[in-house]
């Protein structure tokens, strides 16, 4: 099976502290005879809503990795223990033989900024809106946990999700919207309490 995990670490942890928990998912995994995929490391962001603690910023890494359910048990326990890591969510992408396919499909919209052509998005999905047609099914895409912009516009100003009736989307992709978007608020990307998303 094909997982991805992302976390975050308190900004202020040194490279010693960064390295050990990057090991911690290395070794968990390669103990459990699975297979790191792909690594990657988004920066410090500004967390959408501030953690219960106060904190407001976050170093956010990614891995992607082949292994058994098993696995995620035992890394979620030794992140618990890790008083560096703040956050982080564990996500199945796929069966094995769809390796390729997955690894391939990575984008990460966390190096991006948003420039002109992110404006000109959102105004076409406010169009689709209006027209109760479904923008995900006419743009042959899916929301993203990990890109904000792709599903951020589907929460209101007051942190409520809107419905199907009000977005137009299919059923399909309606849950897959929210899906996205309780996971994009366990990791601070968007908040809880409104459509701010991460900076």
């Amino acid at each position: 099976m094909i997982y991805e995990t992302a976390y975050a670490l308190r900004p202020e942890a040194n490279e010693e502290a960064v390295q050990k928990v990057a090991a911690i998912v290395k070794e968990v995994v390669e103990e459990a005879k699975g297979e790191i995929l792909l690594e990657d490391h988004w920066g410090v962001k500004t967390y959408a809503q501030p953690t219960s603690k106060g904190n407001t910023k976050g170093n956010y890494f990614y891995v992607m990795y082949k292994t058994d359910a098993q696995t995620n048990k035992e890394i979620e326990r030794r992140f618990n223990i890790n008083e560096e890591v703040e956050k982080f969510i564990f996500v199945r992408l796929g069966e094995d033989q769809d390796q390729e396919n997955i690894v391939k499909g990575y984008s990460n919209p966390n190096h991006g900024s948003r420039d002109e052509a992110g404006r000109d998005a959102e105004k076409e999905k406010k169009m689709f809106q209006k027209r109760k047609s479904c923008y995900f099914s006419a743009k042959k895409t899916a929301p993203d946990w990990k890109d904000p912009s792709s599903y951020a516009w589907l929460v209101n100003e007051f942190g409520k999700i809107s419905p199907a009736r009000v977005t137009g989307l299919r059923p399909k992709y309606q849950r897959m919207a929210t899906t996205a978007i309780k996971r994009g608020r366990c990791m601070g990307l968007i908040s809880f309490m409104s459509n701010q998303t991460i900076r």
